[in-house]
């Protein structure tokens, strides 16, 4: 775990408080930040707060303002911003349960892990934990961080307890109106068949190491091999386009598909049983 928690304080469930602490589940170790640099003297090109017609700025001259019409701001100060965060809570209390199923993958956005302060906290934690995976629920809060209020769902996960930041309603577009202009067409049973049959056979148990960022590994090559080259010349990376062969245009999804499901055995496990999907 990391040396400093996230979040540290209590889960509260009715009458019961959990002494616990949170930390970051993820980390962005595979990007790679750029800065801009100035060709001819090889130094970092830096950025001035500068208003049109005046020039530079003072950085304490400078207010935040939001835009409520074109052009016309409502401007506030830090201490004006500073007045409505929401007080730091170290109460993250469970105030409803749902199916843990039943939250749109849409409103998951970062994970954390949940453990116990001390051991103390390991039975409440255990009791908690186990009756949520018996229930098949996940719970539901609100924690209070940095000076806003996060909404947040409490699950399970192996031998702990997970804790997943969720994005309000109106941070997610509606499902609808993203898919308002798809043709209310059912394909061919026969195609689906097919890509039923080529889903089955790459079929596997879920390992994430096997994946790769290859943009980042080529990078990474690039700057390895500038690094080690005299002179500064482009080095360009070659890269092929899985399938960038000829063809036409026109596609024959059922030949696609048919070829699909022969050449599928590269890599592949051994094909899973099936009945014939049949429909009403």
């Amino acid at each position: 775990m990391p040396a400093r928690a996230y979040w540290q304080g209590q889960i509260r469930l009715a009458l019961v408080s959990i002494p616990v602490e949170i930390y970051p589940a993820t980390r962005s170790g595979a990007a790679i930040s750029f800065h801009q640099i100035h060709e001819p003297s090889g130094k970092r090109v830096r950025y001035e707060k500068v208003v049109p017609g005046l020039g530079p700025v003072d950085r304490d001259e400078i207010l935040k303002g939001y835009e409520v019409e074109k052009g016309t701001y409502v401007l506030l100060d830090e201490e004006e911003i500073e007045a409505v965060r929401i007080e730091s809570r170290k109460t993250l209390e469970l105030v409803q349960f749902v199916e843990s199923g039943a939250i749109d993958v849409l409103f998951y956005e970062k994970p954390y892990f949940i453990l116990p302060a001390d051991d103390l906290a390991q039975e409440a934690y255990g009791v908690l934990r186990d009756a949520l995976r018996q229930t098949g629920r996940a719970g539901l809060g609100q924690l209070s961080v940095r000076g806003r209020e996060q909404l947040v769902s409490v699950r399970p996960c192996g031998r702990g307890l997970i804790m997943e930041v969720l994005r309000y309603a109106d941070e997610v577009a509606k499902v609808q109106n993203a898919f308002r202009d798809l043709p209310d067409q059912e394909p061919g049973e026969d195609l689906i068949d097919l890509a039923t049959t080529l889903i089955e056979k790459k079929t596997a148990p879920f390992k994430p190491e096997v994946f790769r960022d290859h943009y980042i590994d080529a990078l990474h090559r690039l700057i390895e091999k500038k690094r080690k080259a005299k002179g500064g010349q482009r080095i360009l990376e070659d890269a092929e386009e899985p399938g960038a062969g000829g063809g036409g245009n026109v596609i024959d999804l059922m030949a696609a598909l048919k070829k699909s499901v022969g050449d599928g055995g590269k890599g592949d496990g051994e094909k899973p049983a099936r009945s014939r999907r049949k429909r009403a």
